[in-house]
Formats: structure tokens, sequence, C-alpha cells
């Protein structure tokens, strides 16, 4: 492996000074050309000045995430293997399984099938449990399908 190669590997192609260039990191401007650090000291006035761009232009979405439920499903493959997944919307996961736009494990191993959904109000423990059942050895997946 080459220098050059070493460089964009340790520290990412995009934190490379050739690439973006040399302010390029944890610098912002605002239209009267002031840059905002990021890592000026907390207690620095900052600049008076319209930040480029406006907040209005933003496109927010108008539900939140702790809105939406959030779900931890296991398919079985077509092939009998398993996989755990989390989504907000069952439906359209199990779908975009299936038409092979969904995870790489499962493209080829269509049709899936949902054979396990648990429910959650947070995202954070939604996907601590989709970590707890992705840890468990087939047995115990087995079991808490048996269970539901």
């Amino acid at each position: 492996m080459n220098a050059r190669a070493k460089e964009t590997h340790s520290r990412g192609p995009l934190a490379s000074p050739a690439i973006c260039g040399a302010n390029a990191v944890g610098t912002a401007r605002v239209q009267d050309g002031t840059s905002l650090n990021r890592y000026q000291d907390k207690g620095a006035p900052m600049p008076v000045g319209e930040a480029i761009g406006n907040a209005s232009d933003l496109v927010l979405p108008t539900t939140t995430n702790s809105d939406m439920p959030h779900h931890v499903y296991i398919l079985e493959c077509a092939d009998g293997t398993y996989y755990t997944g989390y989504t907000t919307d069952v439906e359209r996961r199990v779908a975009e399984h299936n038409e092979g736009t969904g995870a790489k494990y499962t493209r080829g191993r269509t049709p899936v099938e949902v054979i396990h959904t648990e429910t959650y109000d947070s995202q954070s423990a939604a996907m601590q449990r989709e970590y707890a059942i992705k840890q468990l050895r087939r047995p115990a997946k087995e079991e808490l399908v048996d269970v539901s």
C-alpha cells in the first residue's frame, strides 16, 4: 500500500486537505465573510450576521422518531436462515427485503417472511433489543419465535 493510500485509509477521504482544502473541516462562513470555527472558546463572542442559507429552506419531517412506533423483526429467509432488523414500518421494510433493496444479507435469500415482531416506544430501546436478539444463538431465536 503506498503512502497516499495509507493516508486516505487512516483519516478517510474527506479528511484529506488535498481533497477538501485546509480550512474545510470545522469552519463555517457567514455572509459578511467572517469564519466561525467550531473549536472557538465557548465564551468568545459569535460574529453577527445571517448564516448562508435560511432555516426556512430546511425540510423538516412532519413527525419525529418519538411519534412513530419502533419495531424489531425477525425474518425467515427462503434458505431457512433468520435475519433480525429494526424499522419504523414493518410492511415497507419486508417489501424492500423481497424487492432486493433491503439488507445485503437478504438479497440472495428471497422471499422472506416475517415470523416475529416486537414494538417499542423509543428507537433506542428497539435497537438495543435488536442487538440482543442478534447475539442469541439459533436455538434461542427459535424459542423466542415459538413463544410469540
